[in-house]
């Protein structure tokens, strides 16, 4: 064999294995198990210090004004940084590359739905498994919806390109069922293609553990195998922060994390 030769087989199999990396690199699929004396991670995301001024957009209503505009002031305020009392509304906690744990619950209505009504996604923040999701339009048959989900890649790099889903039109009233297949990442946007105002955000992680905190801003992830975890909480506008913690057998471990406008 000539040295050339034998330098092209190898050049070809460098190519290769860049092109389809060895099954150990690959990521691990979530095992579904019994969790024997499972724990908690409870805590509350909070907000500090004065809200940007683009934390809240004022965007003017056009079309469908009977149906869309129920304030009747003429715009529609989308609220992208929402506290009360302190309290970070909106955010995502989640358990960061869990293998194994508890079974996904059944969701709530049978189904995992996203509701577009009154010219808003109902609800704004929700965690679902990834799969079958129902797209319901359930305003009048003058309104014509349009989604366009998007898989959020890059969030955690601050570099965010988004990938679409699926994209479609809904003039009528009822149900579109559509498969959600994230492919490199679990964060997911949606907004309506038809009204410039309707926004929401999704996670379809692997694992069941992850939840959109209460309107207090407190949150609890439960029967969580006892280990040692990374949790993280994302808000979409403010980004990401995490933490390093033990579940303890039977017990809880508090993680709190706080936000402000300089993140």
């Amino acid at each position: 064999m000539s040295a050339f030769t034998y330098l092209g087989r190898l050049v070809l199999v460098g190519c290769l294995l860049v092109v389809f990396p060895s099954v150990g690199t690959a990521a691990k699929k979530y095992k579904e198990v019994e969790v024997a004396d499972g724990g908690s991670i409870v805590g509350r995301i909070t907000f500090e210090g004065d809200l940007p001024i683009d934390a809240i957009d004022k965007i003017g209503i056009t079309k469908n004004i009977d149906v869309c505009d129920e304030a009747g002031n003429g715009y529609r305020e989308v609220v992208w940084i929402d506290v009360k009392d302190g309290a970070l509304r909106g955010t995502f906690v989640f358990i960061d590359k869990i293998t194994a744990g508890k079974k996904w619950p059944e969701p709530e209505g049978a189904v995992y739905m996203v509701l577009q009504e009154g010219c808003r996604f109902t609800p704004w923040a929700q965690v679902v498994k990834p799969g079958e999701i129902t797209i319901r339009h359930a305003d009048p048959e003058s309104v014509l919806h349009n989604i366009n989900t998007r898989e959020m890649i890059g969030v955690e790099k601050g570099r965010i390109v988004k990938r679409t889903m699926f994209n479609f039109g809904q003039p009528d009233p009822g149900d579109i069922v559509k498969k959600l297949k994230p492919r490199r990442s679990s964060f997911i946007s949606l907004n309506c293609e038809a009204h410039n105002f309707m926004f929401g955000f999704m996670m379809a992680p692997k694992h069941p553990y992850a939840v959109v905190v209460r309107d207090d801003g407190s949150y609890s992830i439960n029967d969580v195998p006892p280990g040692d975890y990374t949790v993280k909480a994302w808000h979409p506008r403010l980004g990401i922060q995490k933490a390093n913690l033990s579940v303890p057998a039977k017990g809880a471990v508090e993680a709190n994390f706080s936000f402000s406008s300089a993140e």
